[in-house]
């Protein structure tokens, strides 16, 4: 079987397992964000916390609890990392430094999980489990709950109330990522992911020297690293590593579980809105752009020219054997076109065409399917864009979902739109101008420009991938980097959380034949077409700079 053949043949496999689990879970998660019943573990909970499930929230109120309860996450992770060697299961390993702790901290609560670390050199067993690992479930289920927040204003009418979020967070841990993670941690731990507690010790000599490794929860982390698209791998070579990966299935289970519930989300939208066309609309649309970037994908890296190249079977530099080329392109566009950020091969290595696409990828917004909760209201946001620009085109006041999109709407999808970019392009042009930053790059040209360029992407977009290349364990890059991860992922939830309750005020608005149908093929083209033209107005130049002037060298 040829490396192409195969490509192909397991991105049908893996679309065939995300179309027989779609239904089900987004019917199930459904049910869960709509039940006005509460399991007794649940009940333990809100007593503990002093939270009140029943309560109606309005926009403000929802706004605060979400920023408290992320705040409280990075207080808490930066001390847990900075009492590091105070605490059993520290594996000898000291205090994290302040800036990369802060790092840290807003990376895994911002569900971005960027590392300016060696994971298996800087971190116990206490800091990964009881705080990147638990970050990785409550972040995941902070992203659930304001994209069920948004579905909530479309819904309700001539109210501001969203819902309670501290009922939707331990919803979306206790009835969702729980039970999903112990099953897919079963599932790794049967394929050789390993689990355990141990220390450091020697394995053996390796060019000269003693070869040391350390043990840990791995499969744990790994299924919800994918599972809730945080993406921050135990060790410093992610998912590339064979205690995280080891096999060409377990790869494709992780890419499964990268796509899960951002695929199955959509249903779950169309049936809270009362129209499940509406979901498979959604889904069309980030199926399209998800399927068209893979395809690129594969030909950049199968047919880029060359003699070792055509040697190879392709660009295999960079690329696990285990996965090959084409394995190792879909986990590529998998994890940048979620908020994941996992890798099983460097995409610094990648053609310069390819390593571009996995840079479009996160500046789309991570829509396609996008992160856990994120995807889904990221391309809400530009759903009402596209209606917005319809309205415009026809003379006619644009509705969406029944709900008039009037300035104020648009005042606040504009500047979810804008928020991100602007972190990306302000942060690598201060970056690029000062001394000192520049010298953490081991590249020079286009491809250094792009390595600079890929961090503030993906740190503003919340993905975590790094191109590779870049020295960013420096106070630059850990604080600068620091801030644009809180910013991205937070700032956006503020419009995104106000948007929804400026729509649950409205009444509902009848359909007549003027109305613009948003279930149908024309609409779900007109939403890809405001996708990629918004994103190339914004970042072409960008790109110019880096992987284009690069792949066409």
């Amino acid at each position: 079987m040829g490396p192409v053949l195969a490509g192909v043949l397991q991105l049908l496999a893996l679309i065939a397992a995300l179309a027989l689990a779609h239904k089900p879970l987004g019917t199930y998660m459904a049910k869960v964000y709509t039940s006005d019943k509460h399991l007794r573990v649940e009940k333990w909970i809100y007593k503990g916390i002093g939270a009140d499930p029943d309560t109606e929230m309005r926009w403000p109120a929802y706004v605060r609890g979400v920023l408290a309860f992320s705040a409280a996450g990075v207080l808490f992770l930066y001390l847990l990392q900075r009492l590091q060697g105070h605490l059993p299961g520290s594996l000898g390993f000291a205090a994290i430094d302040p800036d990369q702790a802060f790092n840290t901290a807003a990376s895994f609560v911002s569900n971005t999980n960027w590392q300016s670390y060696y994971g298996e050199q800087a971190m116990g067993h206490v800091v990964q489990t009881a705080g990147l690992a638990v970050q990785n479930f409550v972040s995941a289920a902070v992203g659930i709950a304001v994209a069920v927040a948004l579905v909530r204003g479309f819904v309700r009418t001539c109210t501001g109330d969203l819902g309670n979020f501290w009922s939707d967070l331990v919803r979306g841990v206790v009835r969702l990522l729980v039970p999903i993670a112990v099953v897919g941690a079963l599932v790794l731990v049967a394929c050789g992911v390993i689990q355990n507690f141990s220390g450091i010790h020697e394995v053996g000599q390796f060019m000269g020297g003693t070869q040391e490794w350390n043990g840990g929860a791995v499969a744990s982390q790994e299924v919800i690293k994918e599972l809730g698209t945080n993406g921050g791998g135990y060790f410093n070579a992610n998912s590339s590593h064979p205690f995280e990966n080891p096999t060409p299935f377990t790869n494709l289970f992780e890419i499964f579980l990268i796509l899960l519930i951002p695929v199955s989300i959509t249903r779950t939208f169309g049936i809270m809105v009362g129209s499940v066309r509406q979901g498979y609309a959604i889904l069309a649309t980030m199926a399209t752009i998800w399927v068209g970037f893979v395809a690129l994908m594969m030909w950049t890296e199968f047919s880029h020219h060359g003699p070792a190249f055509e040697a190879a079977g392709g660009a295999t530099e960079g690329k696990e054997v285990r996965f090959g080329i084409g394995a190792s392109s879909i986990f590529a566009v998998s994890t940048t076109l979620t908020s994941t950020g996992a890798v099983d091969s460097f995409h610094s290595s990648f053609t310069g065409l390819g390593g571009g696409i996995t840079l479009l990828g996160m500046m789309l917004g991570e829509i396609a399917p996008g992160g856990v909760g994120s995807g889904l209201y990221g391309m809400l946001i530009l759903a009402i864009i596209a209606v917005f620009i319809a309205g415009l085109m026809v003379g006619r006041t644009p509705e969406y979902l029944g709900k008039k999109i009037g300035s104020r709407e648009i005042k606040l999808a504009a500047c979810y739109i804008l928020i991100t970019p602007a972190l990306v392009l302000v942060f690598t042009s201060f970056a690029m101008a000062l001394p000192t930053p520049a010298n953490s790059m081991t590249n020079s040209g286009a491809h250094g420009f792009s390595e600079i360029l890929y961090a503030y992407t993906s740190g503003s977009n919340n993905n975590g991938s790094a191109f590779a290349g870049l020295n960013a364990d420096t106070q630059w890059f850990n604080t600068t980097i620091g801030l644009a991860m809180l910013l991205g992922r937070f700032l956006p939830m503020v419009f995104v959380l106000a948007l929804a309750g400026s729509l649950a005020e409205q009444k509902p608005v009848p359909v007549t034949a003027g109305t613009l149908r948003t279930d149908k093929p024309l609409y779900t083209g007109l939403l890809v077409g405001t996708i990629l033209i918004i994103t190339g107005l914004t970042y072409f130049p960008a790109l110019a700079l880096g992987p284009l002037a690069e792949g066409l060298a």
